[in-house]
């Protein structure tokens, strides 16, 4: 009876390698960490910064300008001729310029605009980023349920093949038993190989999301919680209309394009220069200037202008459909994938996988009592037992990732 005591032996093992431990990796302070030291959201965020400040910037009045000069009489120096000559004269004149009333309102509320629209450009690179940290953290979750299942059923696979090697000396086994063994070990070390690299490839990967040294420690993440859909597609759809940074943007693009369309029949109306200068003419006095020039427009080129912007804002309005039916259907996606993730992991976990456990379980036992259980079904029924293992956390795994990318596309906060 040794086999099923190693069995007992594993399967308590198993359990308390379930039990919470110490410093485990723990996603929401991974998520803080990111957000306040990720290179890519620390550059949204600055772009964002700096377009926040155009709106200030286009309100203000263009900058006035200040002209020095001189008029000489039979000289080119300055003075010359000065209290002599009615002419000659050395003074200043200050000008600006006075757009068109409205105009400075409607170049803001476009910068405002698009500050808005940088705005959800910055929220859609720190999803983004959330995102891709979230993704590498389940997958390196995984990557250590894997190697645990791995682990466990390696020896196991010794186990039985020294039961196998046992029974092969005392001439109650084939050869080939020993062989089929052998290979299904083999296979065993060939993926625990396989995961060891993904093991480390994703804890470089947070690393580097984190920017930090690729090879810095990471301890074990914290369990996964369990694969269960909590809210319908319909509500997520309700939820991203307002949430998802995409739909945001085009929004704000096309509330953009009708100040744009504005402004550009407002440029129709002409901007005035006001100028005023004082000069001295020495001993003969002093000469005051004021002068008001008009921009006129040109009809040809005011009315492209409008063309222009409204093909604009058309294009906008086009811009937000497309990226309203692209949203729709990456949630539909994503939303069946889940949902057909969550019915398969809970088929094998509450079905197929206990099923397959008893059989492995009654097949394993009648082959070491020594009845005409022949090893390819024991072999057959505990590979079934050990893949349905497997497929369930892949399951939980896939379940996982369409909820993360779920997250980056809808805006809506789905694991904590």
């Amino acid at each position: 009876m040794r086999f099923l005591a190693y069995l007992f032996a594993v399967s308590l093992a198993g359990h308390l390698c379930a039990q919470p431990i110490e410093s485990r990796l723990v996603l929401a302070d991974l998520v803080s960490d990111a957000l306040l030291h990720n290179p890519d959201v620390l550059s949204a965020q600055r772009l964002y910064e700096a377009t926040r400040q155009k709106p200030a910037r286009e309100r203000t009045l263009p900058d006035p300008m200040v002209s020095f000069g001189w008029n000489s009489v039979n000289y080119p120096l300055p003075g010359a001729g000065l209290g002599s000559q009615p002419m000659a004269n050395i003074g200043v004149m200050v000008s600006q310029e006075f757009p068109y009333p409205g105009k400075l309102r409607l170049r803001a509320l476009i910068a405002a605009k698009e500050a808005d629209a940088e705005a959800q450009q910055y929220r859609a690179t720190a999803l983004s980023t959330v995102a891709r940290l979230k993704l590498a953290f389940f997958s390196l979750a995984h990557s250590y349920e894997i190697t645990e299942v791995l682990n466990r059923n390696r020896d196991a696979l010794r186990s039985l093949l020294r039961v196998t090697e046992e029974r092969y000396a005392a001439g109650r086994a084939a050869q080939p038993d020993v062989f089929r063994a052998q290979t299904q070990l083999t296979l065993v070390e060939a993926r625990l190989a396989q995961t060891s690299l993904e093991t480390r490839t994703r804890m470089a990967e947070i690393n580097s999301t984190l920017g930090r040294p690729v090879d810095s420690p990471l301890a074990r993440p914290e369990p996964p919680h369990e694969a269960l859909l909590e809210f319908t597609r319909e509500e997520l759809l309700a939820k991203a209309k307002d949430a998802a940074p995409s739909l945001a943007r085009e929004q704000k693009m096309i509330e953009r394009g009708d100040s744009a369309v504005l402004l550009a029949r407002k440029e129709s109306s002409p901007d005035f220069t006001l100028n005023g200068g004082f000069y001295t003419m020495g001993t003969m006095g002093e000469l005051y200037m004021l002068r008001a020039d008009v921009r006129l427009p040109r009809r040809s080129r005011v009315h492209a202008e409008i063309a222009q912007r409204t093909e604009e804002a058309a294009a906008a309005r086009h811009s937000y459909e497309s990226a309203a039916r692209s949203l729709e259907y990456q949630i539909q996606e994503n939303y069946e994938a889940a949902q057909t993730a969550q019915h398969l992991a809970d088929l094998y976990q509450k079905t197929a996988l206990p099923q397959a456990r008893l059989t492995s379980e009654s097949s394993l036992l009648a082959y070491q009592s020594g009845s005409s259980m022949d090893f390819l079904s024991v072999l057959t029924n505990y590979v079934a037992a050990f893949e349905y293992e497997l497929n369930y956390h892949e399951q939980l795994h896939e379940f996982h990732m369409a909820i993360v990318r779920l997250e980056e596309i809808t805006g809506v906060e789905l694991i904590q």
